[in-house]
Protein backbone atom coordinates (compact mmCIF):
# COMPACT_ATOMS: atom_id res chain seq x y z
CA UNK A 1 0.00 0.00 0.00
CA UNK A 2 0.88 3.48 -0.70
CA UNK A 3 1.65 4.47 3.34
CA UNK A 4 1.67 8.65 2.34
CA UNK A 5 -1.71 8.13 0.48
CA UNK A 6 -2.95 6.41 4.17
CA UNK A 7 -0.88 9.57 6.70
CA UNK A 8 -2.65 12.33 3.89
CA UNK A 9 -5.97 10.61 4.81
CA UNK A 10 -5.27 10.14 8.27
CA UNK A 11 -4.72 14.35 8.69
CA UNK A 12 -7.19 15.04 6.76
CA UNK A 13 -9.16 17.71 8.60
CA UNK A 14 -12.79 15.85 7.63
CA UNK A 15 -12.03 12.80 9.70
CA UNK A 16 -10.09 14.51 11.96
CA UNK A 17 -13.42 15.95 13.28
CA UNK A 18 -15.06 12.80 13.20
CA UNK A 19 -11.96 10.85 15.66
CA UNK A 20 -13.00 14.67 17.56
CA UNK A 21 -16.72 13.04 17.79
CA UNK A 22 -15.71 9.74 18.85
CA UNK A 23 -13.47 11.08 21.66
CA UNK A 24 -16.12 13.53 22.79
CA UNK A 25 -18.28 10.62 23.52
CA UNK A 26 -15.63 8.32 25.32
CA UNK A 27 -14.52 11.70 27.81
CA UNK A 28 -18.43 11.96 28.37
CA UNK A 29 -18.37 15.26 26.43
CA UNK A 30 -21.47 17.41 26.36
CA UNK A 31 -20.06 18.16 22.94
CA UNK A 32 -23.26 17.69 20.71
CA UNK A 33 -24.43 19.23 17.36
CA UNK A 34 -28.40 20.20 17.60
CA UNK A 35 -30.54 18.02 15.77
CA UNK A 36 -32.27 20.50 13.09
CA UNK A 37 -28.55 21.46 11.93
CA UNK A 38 -26.98 18.14 11.64
CA UNK A 39 -30.51 17.44 9.42
CA UNK A 40 -29.64 20.38 7.27
CA UNK A 41 -26.34 19.71 6.82
CA UNK A 42 -26.80 16.41 5.83
CA UNK A 43 -29.63 17.80 3.07
CA UNK A 44 -27.21 20.30 2.34
CA UNK A 45 -24.18 17.81 1.10
CA UNK A 46 -26.72 15.72 -0.82
CA UNK A 47 -28.01 18.57 -2.68
CA UNK A 48 -24.33 19.88 -3.14
CA UNK A 49 -23.17 16.76 -4.52
CA UNK A 50 -26.32 16.31 -6.67
CA UNK A 51 -26.50 19.29 -8.14
CA UNK A 52 -22.68 19.37 -9.19
CA UNK A 53 -22.77 15.98 -10.69
CA UNK A 54 -25.69 17.30 -12.64
CA UNK A 55 -23.60 20.26 -13.71
CA UNK A 56 -21.00 17.96 -15.01
CA UNK A 57 -23.30 14.82 -16.69
CA UNK A 58 -24.75 18.23 -18.52
CA UNK A 59 -21.20 18.60 -19.90
CA UNK A 60 -20.89 15.12 -20.44
CA UNK A 61 -21.80 12.91 -23.61
CA UNK A 62 -24.38 10.17 -23.09
CA UNK A 63 -22.94 7.19 -24.35
CA UNK A 64 -22.55 3.41 -24.25
CA UNK A 65 -19.96 3.58 -21.16
CA UNK A 66 -22.40 4.96 -19.18
CA UNK A 67 -25.16 2.79 -19.88
CA UNK A 68 -22.37 -0.12 -19.03
CA UNK A 69 -21.73 2.05 -16.13
CA UNK A 70 -25.65 2.04 -14.31
CA UNK A 71 -25.48 -1.65 -15.27
CA UNK A 72 -22.17 -2.62 -13.73
CA UNK A 73 -23.56 -0.79 -10.50
CA UNK A 74 -27.23 -2.05 -10.30
CA UNK A 75 -25.63 -6.02 -10.71
CA UNK A 76 -22.60 -5.12 -7.65
CA UNK A 77 -26.40 -3.87 -5.87
CA UNK A 78 -27.98 -6.95 -6.52
CA UNK A 79 -25.56 -9.85 -6.34
CA UNK A 80 -23.84 -8.39 -2.28
CA UNK A 81 -26.78 -8.99 -0.95
CA UNK A 82 -26.97 -12.58 -2.24
CA UNK A 83 -24.03 -13.70 -1.47
CA UNK A 84 -23.76 -12.02 2.16
CA UNK A 85 -27.29 -13.28 3.41
CA UNK A 86 -26.42 -16.67 2.95
CA UNK A 87 -22.81 -16.24 5.14
CA UNK A 88 -24.78 -14.18 7.20
CA UNK A 89 -28.16 -16.76 8.54
CA UNK A 90 -25.42 -19.53 9.25
CA UNK A 91 -25.20 -17.16 12.46
CA UNK A 92 -27.70 -15.09 12.83
CA UNK A 93 -32.12 -15.12 12.18
CA UNK A 94 -33.22 -15.07 8.87
CA UNK A 95 -34.47 -11.73 9.25
CA UNK A 96 -31.54 -9.57 10.31
CA UNK A 97 -29.76 -11.50 7.95
CA UNK A 98 -31.66 -10.34 5.24
CA UNK A 99 -31.61 -6.61 6.91
CA UNK A 100 -27.50 -6.73 7.24
CA UNK A 101 -27.59 -8.04 3.06
CA UNK A 102 -29.75 -5.12 2.28
CA UNK A 103 -27.56 -2.45 4.22
CA UNK A 104 -24.78 -3.95 2.86
CA UNK A 105 -25.84 -4.56 -0.76
CA UNK A 106 -27.39 -1.28 -0.75
CA UNK A 107 -25.56 2.49 -0.22
CA UNK A 108 -23.74 5.18 1.87
CA UNK A 109 -24.53 8.62 0.78
CA UNK A 110 -22.37 9.72 3.28
CA UNK A 111 -19.78 7.75 2.27
CA UNK A 112 -19.70 8.42 -1.17
CA UNK A 113 -20.00 12.47 -0.33
CA UNK A 114 -16.96 11.71 2.13
CA UNK A 115 -15.29 9.96 -0.77
CA UNK A 116 -15.70 12.93 -2.90
CA UNK A 117 -13.38 15.27 -0.82
CA UNK A 118 -10.91 12.25 -0.99
CA UNK A 119 -10.60 12.51 -4.62
CA UNK A 120 -10.59 16.20 -4.42
CA UNK A 121 -7.34 16.20 -1.74
CA UNK A 122 -5.66 13.24 -4.98
CA UNK A 123 -6.76 15.56 -7.40
CA UNK A 124 -8.55 13.21 -9.23
CA UNK A 125 -11.71 13.87 -11.39
CA UNK A 126 -14.89 11.73 -11.35
CA UNK A 127 -17.66 11.56 -13.60
CA UNK A 128 -21.33 12.74 -12.89
CA UNK A 129 -23.17 10.20 -13.92
CA UNK A 130 -21.69 8.24 -10.98
CA UNK A 131 -23.92 10.12 -8.10
CA UNK A 132 -27.05 9.07 -10.45
CA UNK A 133 -25.63 5.32 -10.34
CA UNK A 134 -25.12 5.73 -6.33
CA UNK A 135 -29.25 6.63 -6.09
CA UNK A 136 -30.11 4.19 -8.23
CA UNK A 137 -27.86 1.23 -6.32
CA UNK A 138 -30.12 1.84 -3.76
CA UNK A 139 -33.49 0.41 -4.06
CA UNK A 140 -31.86 -3.14 -5.71
CA UNK A 141 -30.42 -4.35 -2.67
CA UNK A 142 -33.59 -3.55 -0.20
CA UNK A 143 -35.86 -5.55 -2.57
CA UNK A 144 -33.21 -8.53 -2.98
CA UNK A 145 -33.02 -8.17 1.03
CA UNK A 146 -36.83 -8.02 1.64
CA UNK A 147 -37.42 -11.08 -1.27
CA UNK A 148 -34.77 -13.02 0.59
CA UNK A 149 -36.51 -12.67 4.46
CA UNK A 150 -40.06 -13.47 2.26
CA UNK A 151 -38.59 -16.56 0.66
CA UNK A 152 -36.40 -18.62 3.60
CA UNK A 153 -38.86 -17.16 6.83
CA UNK A 154 -41.90 -14.93 8.32
CA UNK A 155 -42.61 -11.76 7.67
CA UNK A 156 -45.18 -9.76 7.34
CA UNK A 157 -47.64 -9.07 4.66
CA UNK A 158 -46.10 -5.53 2.97
CA UNK A 159 -46.14 -5.52 -0.39
CA UNK A 160 -43.51 -5.61 -2.28
CA UNK A 161 -44.56 -2.20 -4.44
CA UNK A 162 -44.88 -0.18 -0.78
CA UNK A 163 -40.92 -1.24 -0.10
CA UNK A 164 -40.15 0.03 -3.74
CA UNK A 165 -42.25 3.25 -3.92
CA UNK A 166 -40.23 3.75 -0.45
CA UNK A 167 -36.73 3.37 -1.70
CA UNK A 168 -37.37 5.85 -4.44
CA UNK A 169 -39.31 8.06 -2.04
CA UNK A 170 -36.89 8.03 0.43
CA UNK A 171 -35.68 11.66 1.50
CA UNK A 172 -31.86 11.29 0.69
CA UNK A 173 -32.57 9.54 -2.50
CA UNK A 174 -35.10 11.96 -3.51
CA UNK A 175 -32.89 15.02 -2.96
CA UNK A 176 -29.68 13.86 -4.63
CA UNK A 177 -31.80 12.76 -7.83
CA UNK A 178 -34.06 15.87 -7.72
CA UNK A 179 -30.33 17.50 -7.35
CA UNK A 180 -29.06 15.75 -10.49
CA UNK A 181 -32.16 16.53 -12.37
CA UNK A 182 -32.04 20.70 -11.46
CA UNK A 183 -27.87 20.54 -11.93
CA UNK A 184 -28.65 18.86 -15.27
CA UNK A 185 -31.02 21.21 -16.23
CA UNK A 186 -29.39 24.90 -15.04
CA UNK A 187 -27.81 26.83 -17.24
CA UNK A 188 -23.99 27.41 -16.48
CA UNK A 189 -24.31 30.90 -16.22
CA UNK A 190 -27.05 30.62 -13.07
CA UNK A 191 -25.37 27.47 -11.85
CA UNK A 192 -22.19 29.86 -11.07
CA UNK A 193 -23.78 32.14 -9.03
CA UNK A 194 -24.54 29.92 -6.87
CA UNK A 195 -21.44 28.39 -6.77
CA UNK A 196 -20.26 29.73 -3.81
CA UNK A 197 -23.06 27.85 -1.69
CA UNK A 198 -22.41 24.27 -4.06
CA UNK A 199 -18.45 24.79 -3.73
CA UNK A 200 -16.98 26.64 -1.63
CA UNK A 201 -17.94 25.95 1.70
CA UNK A 202 -18.56 22.14 1.16
CA UNK A 203 -15.58 21.26 3.04
CA UNK A 204 -15.96 22.93 6.26
CA UNK A 205 -19.70 21.75 6.13
CA UNK A 206 -18.27 18.19 5.80
CA UNK A 207 -16.36 18.60 8.17
CA UNK A 208 -18.81 19.40 10.92
CA UNK A 209 -21.23 16.69 9.46
CA UNK A 210 -18.30 14.23 10.34
CA UNK A 211 -18.13 15.71 14.19
CA UNK A 212 -21.78 14.74 14.39
CA UNK A 213 -21.34 11.32 12.72
CA UNK A 214 -18.34 10.56 14.93
CA UNK A 215 -20.17 11.31 18.07
CA UNK A 216 -23.42 9.11 16.76
CA UNK A 217 -20.79 6.05 15.99
CA UNK A 218 -19.28 6.87 19.53
CA UNK A 219 -22.55 6.11 21.08
CA UNK A 220 -23.56 3.17 19.46
CA UNK A 221 -19.84 1.40 19.75
CA UNK A 222 -21.19 -0.35 22.91
CA UNK A 223 -24.17 -1.50 20.98
CA UNK A 224 -21.96 -3.17 18.44
CA UNK A 225 -19.67 -4.36 21.01
CA UNK A 226 -22.52 -6.53 22.57
CA UNK A 227 -23.59 -8.21 19.06
CA UNK A 228 -20.49 -10.68 18.78
CA UNK A 229 -17.18 -11.07 17.02
CA UNK A 230 -19.10 -12.52 13.97
CA UNK A 231 -20.48 -9.07 13.21
CA UNK A 232 -17.62 -7.69 13.41
CA UNK A 233 -15.71 -9.56 11.43
CA UNK A 234 -18.29 -9.41 8.95
CA UNK A 235 -18.33 -5.70 9.30
CA UNK A 236 -14.97 -5.22 8.09
CA UNK A 237 -13.85 -8.38 5.75
CA UNK A 238 -17.10 -7.90 3.79
CA UNK A 239 -16.68 -4.07 2.52
CA UNK A 240 -12.70 -4.77 2.34
CA UNK A 241 -13.64 -7.98 -0.15
CA UNK A 242 -16.39 -5.95 -2.12
CA UNK A 243 -14.43 -2.49 -2.28
CA UNK A 244 -11.24 -4.32 -3.96
CA UNK A 245 -12.74 -6.98 -6.06
CA UNK A 246 -15.34 -4.00 -7.87
CA UNK A 247 -12.44 -1.27 -7.94
CA UNK A 248 -10.87 -4.28 -9.86
CA UNK A 249 -13.86 -5.24 -11.95
CA UNK A 250 -15.08 -1.47 -12.68
CA UNK A 251 -11.78 -2.12 -14.91
CA UNK A 252 -13.58 -3.44 -17.33
CA UNK A 253 -16.01 -0.95 -17.64
CA UNK A 254 -14.47 2.23 -17.16
CA UNK A 255 -10.54 3.36 -17.17
CA UNK A 256 -11.21 6.36 -15.30
CA UNK A 257 -9.08 5.89 -11.71
CA UNK A 258 -12.37 8.25 -10.00
CA UNK A 259 -15.38 6.38 -11.36
CA UNK A 260 -13.34 2.88 -10.52
CA UNK A 261 -12.77 4.69 -7.31
CA UNK A 262 -16.19 5.78 -6.32
CA UNK A 263 -17.86 2.08 -7.52
CA UNK A 264 -15.71 0.61 -4.73
CA UNK A 265 -17.06 3.12 -2.49
CA UNK A 266 -20.60 2.30 -3.50
CA UNK A 267 -19.73 -1.67 -3.06
CA UNK A 268 -17.81 -1.11 0.46
CA UNK A 269 -20.09 1.40 1.96
CA UNK A 270 -23.36 0.17 4.13
CA UNK A 271 -26.96 1.77 4.42
CA UNK A 272 -27.93 3.09 7.46
CA UNK A 273 -30.34 5.37 6.43
CA UNK A 274 -32.73 4.15 3.62
CA UNK A 275 -32.48 0.56 4.43
CA UNK A 276 -33.32 0.82 8.22
CA UNK A 277 -36.19 2.94 7.38
CA UNK A 278 -37.29 0.52 4.83
CA UNK A 279 -36.93 -2.58 7.21
CA UNK A 280 -38.82 -1.10 9.51
CA UNK A 281 -41.56 -1.50 7.44
CA UNK A 282 -41.02 -4.55 5.62
CA UNK A 283 -39.11 -6.91 8.03
CA UNK A 284 -40.35 -5.21 11.43
CA UNK A 285 -38.22 -8.13 13.32
CA UNK A 286 -34.84 -7.45 12.01
CA UNK A 287 -32.99 -5.61 14.70
CA UNK A 288 -31.66 -2.70 13.87
CA UNK A 289 -29.38 -2.41 16.92
CA UNK A 290 -27.35 -5.02 15.32
CA UNK A 291 -27.06 -3.89 11.79
CA UNK A 292 -27.11 0.06 12.54
CA UNK A 293 -23.72 0.00 14.74
CA UNK A 294 -22.38 -2.68 11.77
CA UNK A 295 -22.58 -0.23 9.05
CA UNK A 296 -22.14 3.40 11.50
CA UNK A 297 -19.73 2.40 14.05
CA UNK A 298 -17.46 -0.16 12.11
CA UNK A 299 -17.63 -0.60 8.39
CA UNK A 300 -18.23 3.57 7.88
CA UNK A 301 -15.13 4.22 9.86
CA UNK A 302 -13.35 1.22 8.36
CA UNK A 303 -13.87 2.72 4.87
CA UNK A 304 -12.98 6.51 5.34
CA UNK A 305 -9.38 5.35 7.03
CA UNK A 306 -7.91 2.10 5.91
CA UNK A 307 -10.73 1.52 2.91
CA UNK A 308 -10.08 4.95 1.09
CA UNK A 309 -6.42 4.50 0.44
CA UNK A 310 -6.76 0.55 -0.08
CA UNK A 311 -9.28 0.92 -2.66
CA UNK A 312 -7.82 3.67 -4.32
CA UNK A 313 -4.40 2.06 -4.98
CA UNK A 314 -6.24 -1.11 -6.28
CA UNK A 315 -8.08 1.45 -8.84
CA UNK A 316 -5.09 3.38 -9.86
CA UNK A 317 -3.46 0.17 -10.97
Amino acid sequence: MNFQLLIDNFTNPALLFFVLGIIAVKVKSDLEIPQNSSKFISLYLLFAIGFKGGQELAHSEFNLGIIWAVFFGITAASLIPLYTFFILKRKLSIENSGAIAAAYGSVSAVTFVTAVSFLEIQQQAFSGHMVAIMALMEAPAIIIGVLLVKSFGETNATKMRNVVSHSFTNGSVLLILGSLVIGFLASEKEAEGIKPFTTDIFKGFLAIFLLDMGITSGKKLKDFFESGKFTAAFAVLVPLFNGCMVAFLSGFITSNVGDRFMFAILAASASYIAVPAAMKIAVPKANPGIFLPMALAVTFPFNITIGFPLYYMVASM
